[in-house]
């Protein structure tokens, strides 16, 4: 779906003279998860005149920041006979507005999420592992320009790269975080369907099981795409440690793994679909060099130089 503009729409029920707020509108979305994201995709719109991002501030009053400067903003505000002193709302509580029409998009997502989960198969659903192909994304600092997906798959044995891919999609969801599968699967599903062969594993910058809901965007895409898949993520979303485990309530949903002696700070491993915790651990294991799995680490690169020609 197209995160911005639903967001752009709340916008636009805000009646005149009234305000509202960045966790106002996350609620509306349906989870306060969203309210950075909401800043971010204020701070992206370039059309103030007709998307009025400049109603919306901080809860305590704040007006908070604004793309065109916040001189710019008060003004546009003291227009709106909204007033503003010493950069906060005067009688914030009487201004507010947060009566919006809205289907809560993100929660029906979050079901979504959960039917998914209940999918997920922690069996290996493979005999023998011939290619693994990692998938990463590179965004623009402007959400309305391009982004530019890489895969690299290399044989697994031999550890050499045996194909390449790119795709370049405009992306429509912003970043929030336990929804990232809903920015970066579009990338992941055009990658997977260019590929000439099929890999018996993909793997992910992000996490599988190791999610509140039990699936992040490797699982969600395994399920998704019927593949095995493995999440590798750079920072620990959720879980606590207990020795080397990540375990949420009493279950192990993934791994903390330092991959080579020189890394100085480790990644988290967790399956995604169709293999178990112990194999998912050891494919990374085996398939890495640096800090990052090298087809993780190769597709990074990629997708990087991409984006560096394009911009």
């Amino acid at each position: 779906m197209n995160l911005f503009e639903y967001t752009y729409n709340l916008l636009r029920q805000i009646p005149d003279g009234k305000i509202s707020t960045y966790g106002a509108i996350a609620r509306a979305l349906g989870d306060e998860r969203a309210a950075r994201a909401v800043g971010w995709m204020m701070n992206q719109n370039r059309d103030p005149d007709n998307i009025p991002c400049y109603k919306i501030v901080y809860s305590d009053g704040r007006i908070g920041g604004f793309g065109r400067g916040i001189e710019d903003k008060i003004r546009r505000l003291r227009k709106d006979n909204v007033v503003v002193k010493n950069g906060v709302i005067i009688n914030f509580k009487k201004v507010f507005f947060d009566d919006f029409q809205t289907t809560y998009p993100l929660k029906k997502l979050r079901q979504q999420q959960i039917e998914l989960s209940r999918k997920v198969d922690l069996r290996n659903g493979f005999n023998e592992i011939e290619t693994v192909a990692g998938i990463d994304v590179a965004y623009s600092k402007n959400e309305f320009e391009p982004g530019y997906g890489a895969c690299v798959v290399m044989d697994y044995q031999k550890k050499m790269v045996v194909e390449e891919k790119t795709v370049s999609i405009t992306p429509m969801f912003p970043y929030i975080p336990t929804y990232l599968a809903y920015r970066e699967l579009p990338f992941v599903e055009k990658l997977v369907k260019n590929l000439e062969n099929r890999p018996t594993i993909l793997m992910l910058d992000g996490n599988g099981i190791l999610h509140p809901f039990r699936c992040g965007l490797a699982s969600h895409a395994g399920v998704t795409l019927n593949i095995p898949s493995v999440g590798v993520a750079k920072k620990l979303l959720c879980g606590r440690l207990e020795n080397n485990a990540v375990k949420i309530d009493e279950e192990t949903r993934g791994y903390i793994l330092y991959t080579s002696k020189k890394a100085a700070k480790p990644v988290y491993v967790s399956p995604g679909h169709k293999i178990s915790l112990q194999t998912a651990l050891n494919v990374v294991k085996h398939i890495s060099y640096h800090k990052t799995p090298e087809p993780l680490r190769l597709a990074h690169i990629l997708a990087k130089s991409i984006l560096k020609k394009r911009g």
